[in-house]
């Protein structure tokens, strides 16, 4: 069965507990403030979509594809990445909130976090070659066998990487992060002299 395509439109405002969105692919959307909050978004298509102040907290994600997708100021609590549709996977935040979740086994090459927290965050052999993350708090989040070659860190703070357990040629990290490098060791990095 062919799924419903909806293109180019923009949802305002709509509750997926007061009002179901079709189960269709969503080409070029626009959604503003909605909540998707303990909702089950299970073989939902997004392409080329954007999503500004919508609550994804507790969302069901089995099998939702998202493919060149924009999220800002959105609230994404304990989400579960890795049960997406992998195939084009393709996602950018900025200043959002997504402490808790997981992208365990994800291929997310190339992904922009912006100004975003990323506590707890399960980053466990996740692909992040290329990615960057801005001003982003990763304190407690976890890389353990993940790839984060060419990744940039300058910026970002509270991460805790161990080089040993994870691939990490020609990332980039700032002095300031050199301490979460070399956490495991119990090194003291001073910065005053």
């Amino acid at each position: 069965m062919e799924k419903t395509c909806i293109e180019e439109k923009t949802f305002h405002q709509t509750d997926l507990n007061e009002n179901s969105l079709l189960k269709a692919e969503y080409d070029n959307c626009r959604f503003f403030n909605c909540d998707f909050s303990n909702s089950d978004l299970a073989d939902f298509t997004f392409i080329d979509c954007e999503f500004t102040a919508c609550n994804f907290s507790m969302t069901k994600l089995t099998k939702t594809a998202f493919r060149e997708i924009k999220f800002k100021d959105c609230k994404m609590l304990g989400l579960h990445f890795s049960n997406c549709n992998k195939f084009g996977l393709s996602l950018s935040f900025e200043n959002c909130t997504l402490n808790h979740s997981s992208f365990y086994k994800t291929k997310i090459r190339k992904t922009t976090f912006t100004n975003t927290q990323l506590q707890e965050v399960d980053f466990t052999e996740c692909d992040l070659t290329d990615s960057l993350f801005d001003n982003c708090d990763l304190a407690r989040a976890t890389f353990e066998n993940s790839i984060i070659e060419k990744a940039d860190f300058r910026t970002s703070f509270n991460y805790s990487i161990d080089p040993e357990f994870n691939r990490i040629r020609k990332a980039r990290f700032s002095n300031h992060g050199l301490s979460g490098l070399l956490e495991k060791y119990g090194i003291k990095i001073d910065n005053t002299l």
